[in-house]
């Protein structure tokens, strides 16, 4: 029986295929950055999968460093990625990405892809900057030839079906943007249209409602829920004890050590509230943290914009979203 899945504020849909692993008894999310020879584990300027906003080097960024830092939990190992036992173990299978641009760099960030060699990879779709509430984008990349959506224009569409065995949702930083980068006119809650309102009550409502989605539809003998915890940007300085920072630009290491001076987004204690409310199972992959120890991880100037632009939000490739891939491979029981 296929998965049902309801139209909300989620705006991009990616497959992929992923491999199902038990995972050790280790807390990966305390730990600290150290400099490992060994990185990247691949080479980003080879990879053809990696986008233009990510890939820094291609971009013209000088340093190379920022490559080569591994995350070292503590008090255990973190055990590398396994490309050829990856795609064995989950052959059929397919994982669904649910959310904005930084679930695009996360699925990005799959140096694997590099080894399927004769393996065609599909895209069906449009530009994954038009993530507007009142269409539904849907990129799809699998290793299933006979699975072909296309984008859904119709604002009044609620569900489409896909088989799914593995889904992971983001949401968050299209919440708090203000004109001109705001991506929408109005918010309707409950039948009711507003103008605007507090965007921490907005996004709790977003997460309730899709909460209650994930109750009413996840089959937990047959799909696997996650959630990409807050992503977070590094635009002031002062929260790395930098105050005559410039947001990240220059930035050539991490924060040394585990502790990070300023302090978690608001939208960490919401997305707690709500998964706190599921019954369904729903495993949070906690890469906040570890993910501000890494001021040096993100494009800056190299980015999508170049030098008109300063892009403190996304994250180079390689970087830090192969950890968080790195985790999740780990993570799934």
């Amino acid at each position: 029986m296929g998965l049902w899945v309801q139209y909300c504020s989620f705006s991009v849909l990616l497959i992929a295929v992923f491999q199902v692993v038990n995972a050790q008894n280790c807390d990966f999310y305390n730990g600290n950055w150290v400099a490992d020879g060994s990185y990247p584990l691949y080479d980003p300027a080879a990879c053809p999968f990696i986008e233009r906003e990510f890939s820094c080097q291609k971009n013209g960024r000088p340093d190379k460093m920022y490559l080569q830092y591994r995350w070292q939990p503590q008090g255990c190992e973190l055990p590398r990625f396994d490309a050829k036992g990856f795609l064995q173990k989950l052959k059929g299978k397919s994982v669904m990405f649910v959310g904005d641009s930084l679930s695009r760099n996360q699925f990005d960030a799959k140096g694997f892809l590099q080894k399927l060699k004769g393996k065609s990879v599909m895209f069906v779709g449009d530009s994954l900057s038009r993530n507007q509430f009142h269409s539904l984008v849907c990129l799809i990349y699998t290793a299933m030839p006979n699975i072909k959506y296309n984008q859904i224009t119709q604002a009044n569409v609620s569900t489409f079906e896909i088989p799914i065995d593995m889904l992971i949702f983001n949401t968050w930083h299209w919440w708090y943007r203000r004109a001109p980068g705001q991506p929408w006119d109005y918010i309707e809650v409950g039948g009711k249209i507003y103008k605007d309102m507090d965007r921490m009550v907005a996004f709790e409502k977003a997460l309730t409602t899709w909460a209650g989605w994930v109750d009413s539809n996840i089959d937990p003998g047959r799909n696997m829920v996650f959630f990409q915890g807050i992503s977070p940007t590094h635009y002031n300085g002062s929260d790395w004890n930098e105050p005559s920072s410039k947001a990240c630009l220059g930035q050539e290491e991490p924060i040394l050590g585990s502790t990070y001076a300023g302090v978690m987004p608001p939208a960490v204690a919401v997305l707690d509230k709500v998964l706190s409310t599921i019954q369904k199972p729903v495993k949070l992959l906690n890469i906040t943290h570890l993910s501000q120890l890494r001021k040096d991880g993100h494009p800056s100037i190299y980015g999508f914009n170049g030098p008109t632009g300063m892009d403190c939000i996304h994250w180079c490739l390689a970087g830090v979203p192969d950890t968080w891939n790195q985790i999740l491979y780990n993570a799934i029981l």
